[in-house]
């Protein structure tokens, strides 16, 4: 979806610190969101106050259609990442281009289909024991969804609350992935062998 049509169309544009939230759980969707710039995660809160990362969305992505296209309360928190610039687009605006925009509508099918994927795939990764076999999963799905050949745009803490592991864990078995020549580390960033 053009960012700027949305924009045009009279969605406003509103500017977030890092580390703010946008919505919590709970609360009832009246819109979704477009990342002009920046980024937001979502995600869940255990009682121990440790996140675990439901999504990462970045410029060009966007978030909450789920529960607002069922009516359902909010499951998660998002917090920005990054300094961002958002456009709130309205539920009626968005029922709207689902209606009219054949390719919008195609796009958004597939990106919940991607979404719907990953949380599969998580799943059964989270069934799984083996750390290394975790981190490689998502850090392989990571990849996929930047084709560039580009470093992850991760921290050690992202993969952790990505899989559920402990910070310490992590960097042991990235360290001990990269010995294995199953990635490749350079300067702290993670790259594809």
């Amino acid at each position: 979806m053009d960012i700027q049509k949305l924009i045009e169309m009279g969605c406003p544009v509103r500017k977030y610190p890092k580390d703010s939230i946008v919505y919590e759980p709970g609360s009832q969707p009246k819109n979704i969101f477009f990342v002009k710039t920046g980024e937001v995660r979502m995600v869940t809160v255990n009682d121990d106050g440790k996140e675990f990362i439901q999504g990462i969305f970045k410029t060009g992505q966007y978030f909450g259609e789920p529960a607002l296209l069922v009516d359902k309360p909010y499951l998660a928190f998002t917090i920005v990442s990054k300094p961002s610039e958002i456009v709130t687009v309205s539920k009626k605006n968005f029922i709207n281009l689902i209606k009219t925009d054949a390719e919008y509508s195609m796009s958004l099918i597939k990106v919940l289909s991607n979404r719907l994927f990953y949380k599969s795939m998580m799943l059964e990764e989270l069934a799984n024991e083996k750390a290394e076999h975790r981190l490689l999963t998502i850090i392989n799905y990571l990849f996929n969804d930047n084709p560039n050949g580009e470093s992850l745009s991760v921290t050690r803490q992202d993969l952790a609350d990505l899989t559920g592991l402990r910070v310490e864990t992590v960097i042991r078995e990235v360290k001990n992935m990269a010995d294995k020549n199953l990635i490749i580390v350079k300067r702290g960033k993670i790259y594809k062998t």
